[in-house]
């Protein structure tokens, strides 16, 4: 029987490219659907100033619903839907440094955690000008805005969709020019690549944890889907103080970490750097859950013919 000690990794070199970017286009853009009100609340939770509008992840959630509809949930999310491409990077990059760190070190722990921050870097230099752009969209509340930029309200319906991203598109680029499309870049580094590195090594801990506490007939994939959400927790408990930076300084257009940072410690003090924190958590759990099950899935679906039925996955 075999060991559950030692889940199986399917590397890069075991899968049918072909499959792989099809099927993982697919998953990814499901994933955005379901969890993008989440991370629309969560921003507009790091921006306001205190309690000001929303006193958490559900009031913000029931107050834009009856306000703005379902469809202000979704403000900002064609624009997003670009970060498609951004997440396609992600897992060619991850896949291929960890294949490359292979060659000088083997440990699971070395290749994830190189390879997770790669990943990240390459990700989030394509990622931030989309993300200031579905930011601004996002802190658009009905007849006003919570960030810098506010855009016109048209009645031709086509207007409402492309016309408030060109209406954000001209006033970012007034405003600060082309670098103004990578406001916040440094911050969104060291947000995200520390939540990549510390995610895949942590992910890859638990469920290590997880298969020497459970029955050795204990589903693989069982155990990967409760080791995501506890990786995910995680990450985000440690990188949420610089996501919230990281929103403040694209969204209120602040060119300083360092002045936003102590603006924020000034103004609400130590718990400022929590804000937005539950509805993280609660847009990761069960988003990782679908990104684990559905990566681990997607993998074994891309396997190259010859392997299907030569190992055991």
């Amino acid at each position: 029987m075999e060991d559950k000690r030692n889940i199986p990794i399917i590397e890069w070199e075991h899968l049918d490219k072909k499959k792989f970017y099809v099927f993982g286009i697919c998953m990814t853009m499901m994933i955005r659907v379901s969890v993008y009100p989440f991370t629309l609340i969560r921003t507009r939770l790091q921006v306001q100033k205190g309690k000001s509008l929303y006193n958490g992840t559900f009031d913000a959630f029931v107050k834009i619903l009856r306000a703005e509809g379902a469809a202000g949930l979704y403000r900002g999310f064609l624009v997003n839907t670009f970060t498609l491409i951004s997440g396609q990077c992600y897992v060619t990059t991850y896949e291929l440094t960890r294949k490359y760190v292979s060659k000088y070190n083997n440990s699971n722990v070395v290749k994830s955690l190189v390879a997770g921050g790669s990943a990240s870097l390459v990700a989030q230099s394509i990622t931030v000008p989309i993300d200031v752009v579905s930011q601004h969209l996002m802190m658009q509340r009905k007849g006003e805005s919570m960030g810098r930029f506010k855009v016109r309200y048209q009645n031709c319906k086509r207007n409402v969709v492309f016309g408030q991203t060109k209406d954000i598109l001209v006033q970012i680029f007034n405003a600060d020019g082309l670098r103004g499309f990578y406001r916040g870049y440094v911050a969104s580094l060291l947000t995200y690549i520390p939540n990549s590195a510390v995610w895949w090594p942590f992910y890859h801990f638990y469920a290590e944890q997880l298969s020497r506490l459970t029955p050795k007939d204990c589903p693989h994939l069982l155990l990967q889907a409760v080791s995501g959400p506890l990786a995910a927790a995680t990450a985000s408990t440690l990188t949420n103080p610089m996501d919230v930076i990281r929103a403040r300084v694209q969204v209120e257009g602040k060119s300083s970490i360092i002045l936003t940072f102590k603006q924020l410690m000034a103004e609400e003090g130590p718990w400022g750097l929590t804000k937005g924190l539950s509805a993280r958590i609660i847009s990761a759990t069960p988003s990782t859950i679908v990104i684990v099950v559905g990566y681990e899935t997607l993998k074994k679906l891309s396997l190259r013919p010859e392997l299907v039925d030569s190992r055991h996955w």
